[in-house]
């Protein structure tokens, strides 16, 4: 299990929170680094003033130096002549080598003059002398620097130093300097960081969900307007191939429906030829078979051009009176004696295909008519769109069957007469539609017997008209 979230704006957005909180860390070790070099800045600063003083007594009086210095050593500033230099020096700590030349350069300045300055250690201690850790950099009370160090005297000797000098100061309460580290370090610049890539993200992530959504409606509308080059230079790659892609699938429509057009006319043709011949016969018998065997014949070419085309709509999306095309089969059908009971109403129109739409429920009506004279139609609006039941009180479906009979040329009856089953192609062509719309078309035995064909449409943008 991944801890990252699902979508590319949730990751991007962990991501770069996650940069800059490990930048943030960054940041806090150089604050520490300068907040050690601002406690220990004014003992450096009484320390350097003490060692000129030395230099200065040193160049002016050099046979008193070493009473000088003998009067001058204390417990907390102990002084010590040497020959020579200390050779067993430790590299000091970056933070402890600004501090050294803080020194140095301290001590040139009050002399007026280059000393040899070396560092040898620096430790910075809490108020009950001991080693102080990062707590003490937080305290109230003042902390104070055990520097031990060596220079070089105009006479060419070295002075061991080794000095305790206190902050001279009262830092703030604790809870003031934590409250102003972490407010002005952390939660403000976070919620800064927050809120600018929230917005950045967002600003980045836009082109790629305008993309997947027209990728989602080119299904339902090929002929939808092509997408807008702009955004990052990745992105418009993909918009261009996008549009590309579907210039190339309304180029294939256009040639399937040429070809659609040649096969249904070159199959005509010839069925119109025998069907004329037919009509020459002298036995009745015969020349009525013929002819029930070319009306069959024509009826399949016709329903199979039908379900081939019913997979690309060649119509403009509209705003469909569902109420008024309901209405409109039900005259049909009851001309034909059949039964329809309406039963509920759409209170907005339908953003689809209007003659794709109309074959699509004329089917679901006429296949229940075949096995129920009384047929119910139910309009049931909910939030995301609404749904079309067409129920009848036959046999129902088996329910191993029930998906079978949504593909084409499935019947489910074993005999070849169109008459009483069809060609399998109405609840095919229904499904197709029904997709083609971005809806769903399922089939459902009631307990009480008959069948629920349900037509679910999703609510989509009213369409323009004139598109």
């Amino acid at each position: 299990m991944t801890l990252l979230p699902r979508t590319l704006y949730g990751r991007l957005v962990v991501i770069l929170v996650t940069g800059m909180l490990a930048a943030q860390v960054l940041t806090s070790s150089i604050w520490y680094d300068v907040r050690h070099s601002q406690v220990l800045e004014i003992p450096t600063r009484l320390i350097a003033s003490r060692l000129a003083d030395i230099v200065r007594v040193a160049r002016s009086d050099p046979q008193h130096i070493e009473l000088f210095l003998h009067n001058l050593s204390t417990p907390t500033f102990n002084l010590e002549l040497r020959n020579a230099a200390d050779m067993q020096r430790n590299p000091l700590p970056l933070q402890d080598q600004a501090t050294e030349s803080l020194l140095r350069s301290l001590v040139d300045e009050k002399t007026a003059s280059r000393t040899a300055l070396n560092l040898l250690n620096l430790t910075l201690l809490d108020s009950q002398g001991h080693k102080a850790g990062v707590d003490t950099l937080f305290g109230s009370s003042p902390a104070a620097g055990q520097f031990t160090l060596e220079l070089r005297l105009a006479d060419g000797r070295w002075l061991h130093v080794k000095a305790t000098e206190d902050q001279g100061w009262t830092s703030m309460a604790p809870a003031d300097v934590l409250l102003d580290y972490f407010l002005r370090i952390y939660l403000v610049r976070i919620i800064v960081v927050a809120i600018i890539v929230l917005l950045a993200v967002r600003l980045a992530v836009r082109p790629l969900n305008q993309l997947a959504q027209a990728a989602q409606a080119l299904g339902q509308d090929i002929r939808r307007q092509p997408l807008s080059i702009k955004g990052p230079v990745e992105v418009q790659r993909a918009a261009q191939a996008f549009n590309l892609m579907q210039q190339r699938l309304l180029a294939s429509m256009a040639e399937r429906t040429r070809f659609l057009a040649a096969v249904s006319h070159d199959l005509r043709s010839p069925i119109t030829r025998l069907r004329l011949r037919t009509e020459m016969l002298d036995d009745e018998a015969l020349k009525q078979r013929f002819r029930n065997d070319l009306t069959d014949m024509e009826g399949l070419v016709s329903t199979t051009l039908e379900f081939v085309s019913s997979g690309e709509i060649n119509e403009p999306r509209q705003n469909i009176d569902l109420n008024a095309l309901l209405q409109s089969l039900q005259a049909d059908l009851q001309d034909m004696g059949a039964t329809i009971t309406l039963n509920g109403r759409a209170s907005r129109p339908v953003s689809g295909y209007a003659r794709s739409l109309k074959r699509c429920i004329q089917n679901l009506l006429e296949n229940a008519v075949r096995y129920a004279c009384n047929v119910q139609v139910l309009v049931d609006e909910h939030r995301d769109g609404l749904s079309i039941t067409v129920r009848d009180s036959g046999p129902g479906i088996a329910a191993q069957q029930l998906t079978q009979v949504l593909e084409p040329f499935y019947r489910l009856e074993s005999s070849r007469n169109s008459r009483s089953g069809g060609y399998g192609l109405g609840l095919s062509i229904a499904h197709t539609v029904a997709v083609a719309h971005g809806g769903t078309l399922t089939l459902h035995n009631r307990p009480e017997g008959g069948l629920d064909a349900l037509l679910t449409l999703k609510s989509q943008a009213p369409a323009i008209t004139g598109q």
